[in-house]
């Protein structure tokens, strides 16, 4: 039955073009699903209805699986057996039904602008690393990209003229992105002093590892820890966290939802929408100082 399953990991992989964590999370949920199935000698996917996807979701709460990772793991099933039913490997379809839990919705951290301010300028430019990492954190605030499509970036992806940037997002999804003056100043000081340097292999990728290597997820986690203790930011900060504070900044200074949605990539409006509420605390101060009855 493994075999189902790594042909339809191939197809993330290949044809719908799913980063790597995505891809390990679906085939660790995977693998989950069919140990449990062997357990309860399920041998066919045909066999299985919509009372053993419901009792393999009470399996998931006996795990002591929070919410969050249990509707993860819902997802990853459903993806699955849509895939089945499409290759026509079973006749019905178990999962038309199962809904996934409801999760609290938790506000995205992001960092006030001072501290982003030091986290970007942690780094020493006069090093060829040092301006590497600047750049890397620079074009993650100044784009609002994913750490997946940043390490994609291809130089040839970049117009220095245009200051845009071409970005293959989730699903092979193209999108355009734009960045300022000082992004402009460190792709060219980092072109000229550090890239030849770093391209001990002739690679097309634009930012690359020590070694010569496109760089990978796990060493630009690494970057912003050391930016982070650099610059004395005491708060676990991620990638995504430079996304959420672009997203904050950009709607905190007059952005409109609609221009912040396309240039994260979202494909629904409603996934731009929590950080409306990041927001409020403004709308509350100009609602203060403008509105005559609000005034003291």
């Amino acid at each position: 039955m493994r075999d189902v399953i790594l042909k339809f990991i191939d197809e993330l992989k290949y044809e719908k073009n799913y980063s790597k964590c995505t891809i390990e999370a679906y085939l660790k949920d995977l693998d989950l699903f069919l140990e449990y199935l062997n357990e309860n000698n399920i041998k066919n996917y045909n066999s299985i209805d919509y009372q053993d996807i419901r009792l393999y979701i009470s399996y998931l709460y006996e795990l002591k699986y929070n919410n969050k990772t249990i509707s993860r793991h819902i997802s990853s099933i459903k993806s699955f057996f849509k895939y089945l039913k499409s290759n026509n490997i079973i006749e019905n379809n178990p999962c038309t039904l199962i809904s996934n839990p409801k999760l609290d919705k938790k506000l995205p951290k992001y960092l006030n602008f001072e501290d982003t301010n030091k986290l970007l300028n942690a780094f020493d430019n006069n090093n060829y690393l040092g301006l590497r990492n600047s750049l890397i954190l620079e074009l993650l605030y100044s784009t609002g990209i994913r750490v997946s499509e940043l390490t994609n970036i291809k130089v040839k992806d970049i117009s220095l003229k245009d200051r845009t940037i071409r970005i293959v997002g989730k699903g092979s999804k193209e999108r355009i992105v734009y960045f300022g003056e000082i992004c402009l100043n460190l792709i060219n000081e980092y072109l000229k002093n550090s890239y030849n340097k770093l391209n001990k292999n002739n690679l097309e990728y634009l930012l690359l590892s020590k070694t010569g290597k496109k760089i990978n997820d796990r060493e630009i986690r690494a970057i912003i820890d050391d930016a982070c203790k650099i610059s004395g930011i005491k708060l676990h900060i991620s990638p995504h966290t430079l996304r959420h504070t672009f997203a904050t900044h950009m709607l905190n200074e007059g952005a409109d939802l609609r221009s912040v949605q396309e240039l994260l990539g979202h494909e629904n409006l409603s996934t731009t929408q929590i950080y409306t509420h990041l927001t409020n605390d403004k709308i509350r101060k100009v609602y203060l100082n403008a509105h005559p009855r609000a005034r003291r």
